[in-house]
């Protein structure tokens, strides 16, 4: 019996009560993962404590030290033996677990770091004298006199040196290090009116690795300077402001065009009700509000902030408070993936900058070997031409050599009827076809290029997805339903989506216990795996709470549709075609990146293209 089942013992097990430092350690598990869940906790509590300036130092990636020193309210002398059990905190009163307004609330954080390392706290409340604090393993010491002229400062040395299986876990000192840093920009992107400032200090010598300074101003212009400071400011030029607003959900940030995508989601940052999450039902909004215009290998960048009433969102769903879930799911993806879709088509034609810097990078020539000729010691264009006359032979039919310099030497042709001047058009008036696919364009500042197979499947496509919002897809009805066998609890679920699925076209009906009977499916499909279908939306089901499967596939196919509907590479266009495209294209949404989320224009500046040729 022992062998098959190990845990059963000859004796019966005992029911005992773990002592204090077990019980923290074992809560030190759950919230103190790493170095970077130590800064993560000790951070939020001093922006709790109404902190404006926060400095965070760091030895060996938080190995050997973390110190946490704010300009907070502080703790009295008598409050530091208190702060270090377990669940007591300043946070909360315990009688309401929803209608919270702080990072943390549980009062585990200080337990369970003084009981795998060695912490020390000093603070100073105002109308008190500054007090000192030191526990290690879980032994806490006596309260002792300290110097300090405001705030708090906790140092936390030698981390899991109590637990030392632990450290076995850790990563190298780099990927701490880079582990912590990410910590403290999250939470310098939710608090820009807050200075931060991350220091190396390993071997003794600090080299600072982030500052952001306090921000001024109104929310927004605080954000965008937060977020170039943080994220870069290619971000911030090339991300559009997010502002919405539904029964009681506020949405803001600033969300990336499609064409300043990114290979991984690195560069995806959620808040609500200002606190750093990493939550599926958001990153799905996210991804479903961009698979219009990203291919899967591409992955979005944004920063948004969901503002909602405490009480509708549940932050105590796991100790390190990273996963939070809603009382109105669907009400919070809704409006995550309208409001990014509408900014995103108030964008118009608009594509990144950062297209236009890397073509301007690709045709920046080698350095030359001799040295450059700068434009002041460049003879006149006239005095070439004087020069060249002078050196020339003198003919007969030409006896006044330097009568006309100026002249031109081929005569030009009679100037066309005049046109309306489209220079002043954001994609300027064509002047040019090379290869049979790019459109050269010129506008009041420079040229735009323009591919017009990719320009010209997305205004199909768009079209394509107009007809299809206005006249609803086509259902095509089955001679013989197709039965599909499901559990009751999955047909119960997709039963609940039916009227989504049947205006997409697929109409289901239930059959009796857990089978649905396949009525009707999307036309523009063809024939169809209506089985798979349904596990496929399932499975997205059960992963994001909301699924997109069959109108990712409907789109798919109009996407087809217009690449094989657009204009071919290698067609001659006339001048007319290629204005006319160009016109379209402003009145396009989305219009500045293909169905695969690459650039359909590049725009290149007349100031950097002078700086290509050494004109500056």
């Amino acid at each position: 019996m022992n062998a098959t089942q190990p845990k059963i013992g000859a004796a019966r097990p005992i029911i005992r009560q773990l002592d204090e430092t077990a019980a923290n350690r074992i809560a030190a598990g759950e919230v103190v993962e790493r170095p970077a869940s130590a800064v993560k906790e000790l951070v939020e509590n001093a922006l709790d404590a109404g902190a404006t300036r926060i400095a965070v130092d760091y030895a060996d990636g938080g190995k050997t030290l973390i110190r946490i020193t704010d300009d907070g309210c502080g703790m009295a002398p008598e409050d530091l033996p208190l702060a270090l059990s377990r669940h007591a905190t300043s946070k909360i009163d315990g009688s309401d677990l929803l209608n919270i307004h702080t990072f943390g609330f549980r009062g585990e954080a200080l337990p369970s770091l003084g009981a795998v390392g060695r912490l020390a706290i000093t603070s100073r409340a105002e109308g008190f004298d500054a007090a000192r604090i030191e526990v290690a393993g879980g032994r806490i010491g006596p309260v002792k006199p300290a110097a300090l002229n405001r705030g708090t400062v906790v140092e936390l040395r030698d981390l899991f040196f109590a637990t030392p299986a632990r450290l076995k876990f850790l990563r190298t000192d780099r990927a701490e290090a880079g582990a912590i840093s990410d910590v403290i920009k999250r939470l310098a992107m939710a608090e820009p009116y807050v200075s931060f400032t991350l220091n190396d200090v390993s071997g003794g010598q600090a080299r600072e690795i982030f500052r952001a300074d306090a921000e001024q101003g109104d929310l927004f212009g605080a954000l965008e300077r937060r977020l170039a400071r943080v994220l870069g400011r290619d971000f911030t030029d090339n991300a559009v402001p997010i502002d919405a607003e539904r029964e009681g959900l506020r949405l803001t940030g600033y969300a990336a065009l499609p064409t300043y995508s990114r290979g991984a989601a690195v560069e995806q940052f959620l808040f609500v009700n200002g606190r750093p999450v990493r939550d599926k039902l958001l990153v799905g909004a996210l991804r479903a509000a961009y698979m219009d215009f990203l291919s899967r290998d591409r992955h979005p960048a944004a920063a948004l902030f969901l503002t909602c009433d405490p009480e509708r969102v549940d932050v105590n769903v796991h100790p390190a408070k990273a996963e939070v879930r809603f009382r109105e799911a669907g009400l919070a993806r809704g409006l995550i993936v309208t409001a990014l879709r509408h900014a995103l088509a108030g964008a118009g034609h608009r594509a990144s900058s950062t297209v236009a810097g890397a073509t301007l990078g690709a045709m920046r020539p080698e350095p030359a070997p001799f040295p450059r000729v700068y434009q002041m010691d460049r003879p006149s264009q006239g005095a070439l031409q004087a020069s060249y006359a002078a050196q020339a032979p003198i003919f007969a039919e030409s006896p006044q050599p330097f009568a006309a310099p100026f002249a031109p030497t081929a005569r030009v042709a009679d100037p066309a009827p005049p046109t309306p001047d489209l220079t002043a058009r954001p994609l300027g008036a064509a002047r040019a076809q090379v290869h049979e696919n790019y459109i050269i364009a010129q506008t009041d500042t420079g040229i735009v290029i323009v591919d017009q197979h990719a320009a010209h499947e997305r205004l199909v496509y768009e079209r394509l997805k107009r007809q299809m919002a206005e006249n609803g897809v086509a259902a095509q009805a089955l001679l013989i339903p197709e039965i599909v066998e499901l559990s009751p609890q999955d047909a119960a679920r997709l039963l609940d989506m039916a009227d989504d699925l049947a205006r997409l076209g697929l109409t289901i009906e239930p059959f009796g216990g857990g089978a649905i009977a396949v009525r009707e499916t999307p036309a523009i499909l063809g024939e169809i795996n209506a089985a798979a279908l349904l596990r496929d939306v399932l499975d997205e089901l059960a992963d994001l709470g909301d699924s997109q499967r069959l109108q990712a596939r409907i789109e798919a196919v109009l996407s087809r549709m217009a690449c094989h509907g657009s204009v071919r590479s290698g067609r001659q266009m006339r001048p007319e075609e290629m204005n006319a495209l160009l016109r379209e294209m402003e009145a396009t949404p989305h219009s500045g990146q293909c169905n695969h989320g690459r650039p359909t224009y590049v725009e290149l500046r007349l100031a950097d293209i002078e700086r290509l040729f050494g004109r500056t």
